[in-house]
């Protein structure tokens, strides 16, 4: 193919690209932070009343508009949660709940009509929570011991008028209602038929929007994205479309990309990676994808706090450290192992740690690592500026790592005491064979 003719397809094809950026950068993310219920169901420990109350007006600082209380449709209703106190303390006291919602189970209407409210809607109207993300499932296993299709739909409208006629909203308006389809992927994947003739009936509802999950986090990103944009096909703006994807296989902000090029408006999830398996598509990780690209919208919320908020959050749940090695969250994610990985604000797709709160750190590993990681870590370990390390002795220092490897020695130089002691050779063997030594050279610190 001659030369002209491949620039040109190329350009076509990177126009396509171009487009899709575009697309993620114009879009006004619609987000429900579930930092209060996503995070602890997978955590280690969880959370109690106080630490509850403690997070919410942290979650408001940050910027979220819509927030979620809690889940009120699990099994044994009548055994109560923190989440039942926790919306319980914030009725009691009068507390501002705008923009908040709490998760509840569709009621059931039987074939003469007669409608029963589930457990959880009369809890949400009890607690004065105004506004609900309501939960069905529509795939053949899913429904399979809790209602069959037939009753699914003619449930899911009575259900939908009784929260319409029991729920005040926000400022006394009408209760903002989203349809969760739990099992989403699986519906779309094993029952299509059934699965668009409920979204075309949402269609006609006074809802907010529909949003569907990959609860296992096993469907690929190209997967999420066709689904999406069937339920796009049906349920036209300004109806809302989010989705919810776990990390089961770890496809799961590649998933949400695509769901957000397909016609998705967001999100609902936790701030921090946590979630009920491995972690999920998480509301930090979207914001710094968002704020990478260039996505103004990104700005309205505090994003210079959001790795810490994210790290306490999730050190909060587990009384644990947050993984080293997650990336954009974890402690590894901000620390060079080599310079040529430095993300910088004047580079194409690059987030710098200053952007989401945090700070470069080094890490040392003796295969990669080079003289300007080598001076930071030692910064840190010293106190010492890293310029003022001999670069002599940092070069020395990557060759006798590279000659410890070589001969079979297996050090951790990450390791302060291992790093000193390495810097100690390398200025042993520097002093030897150059015995004029510059200034920098006689730099000392106490190991």
């Amino acid at each position: 193919m001659p030369l002209k003719q491949a620039l040109e397809n190329a350009r076509a094809v990177l126009a396509q690209a171009d487009a899709k950026l575009d697309r993620l950068r114009q879009l006004e993310p619609y987000l429900i932070d579930l930092s209060l219920r996503e995070n602890p169901v997978g955590a280690n420990i969880g959370q109690t009343l106080r630490d509850k109350l403690n997070i919410l007006p942290r979650l408001r600082e940050f910027g979220f508009r819509h927030i979620s209380l809690g889940t009120l449709d699990y099994a044994m209703p009548d055994e109560l949660e923190v989440d039942d106190d926790f919306m319980t303390y914030l009725r009691d006291n009068h507390v501002d709940m705008t923009g908040c919602f709490a998760f509840t189970a569709m009621g059931i209407a039987d074939a003469a009509g007669a409608f029963t409210p589930d457990p959880s809607q009369l809890k949400l109207k009890a607690y004065g929570v105004p506004n609900t993300v309501h939960e069905i499932y529509l795939s053949q296993q899913g429904m399979q011991g809790q209602y069959d299709f037939d009753t699914l739909r003619r449930s899911l409208p009575a259900s939908i008028c009784w929260l319409h006629e029991h729920i005040r909203g926000d400022h006394g308006e009408a209760p903002r209602i989203l349809i969760n389809i739990v099992d989403g992927c699986d519906a779309f994947s094993g029952n299509l038929e059934q699965t668009c003739e409920i979204l075309a009936l949402l269609a006609q509802l006074p809802i907010e929007g529909v949003t569907f999950e990959d609860d296992r986090g096993t469907f690929l990103p190209f997967q999420v994205g066709a689904y999406t944009a069937i339920a796009r096909s049906l349920l036209p703006p300004p109806m809302k479309i989010l989705v919810h994807i776990h990390a089961g296989a770890g496809f799961e902000n590649a998933s949400v990309v695509e769901a957000l090029l397909n016609g998705a408006d967001g999100i609902w999830g936790g701030l921090p990676k946590r979630a009920a398996i491995v972690g999920h598509a998480s509301i930090g990780e979207l914001l710094a994808h968002l704020a990478r690209v260039g996505n103004p919208h990104a700005q309205r919320y505090r994003l210079d706090t959001l790795l810490p908020l994210a790290t306490d959050l999730q050190r909060l749940d587990d009384m644990a450290q947050v993984p080293d090695d997650l990336p954009v969250l974890g402690h590894n994610a901000y620390r060079m192992t080599y310079s040529g990985f430095e993300q910088r604000d004047d580079r194409f797709m690059d987030l710098p740690p200053e952007a989401i709160g945090g700070q470069y750190g080094y890490r040392v590993c003796p295969v990669i690592s080079d003289p300007p990681v080598i001076a930071g870590r030692l910064a840190e370990i010293t106190s010492l500026p890293a310029g003022s390390f001999p670069a002599e002795v940092l070069q020395q220092m990557v060759r006798l790592m590279r000659r410890d490897l070589r001969t079979g020695r297996r050090i951790d130089y990450d390791k302060p005491g291992q790093l000193l002691d390495l810097y100690e050779r390398a200025k042993v063997f520097c002093r030897h064979h150059h015995p004029h030594p510059t200034h920098h050279a006689t730099t000392e610190f106490a190991p």
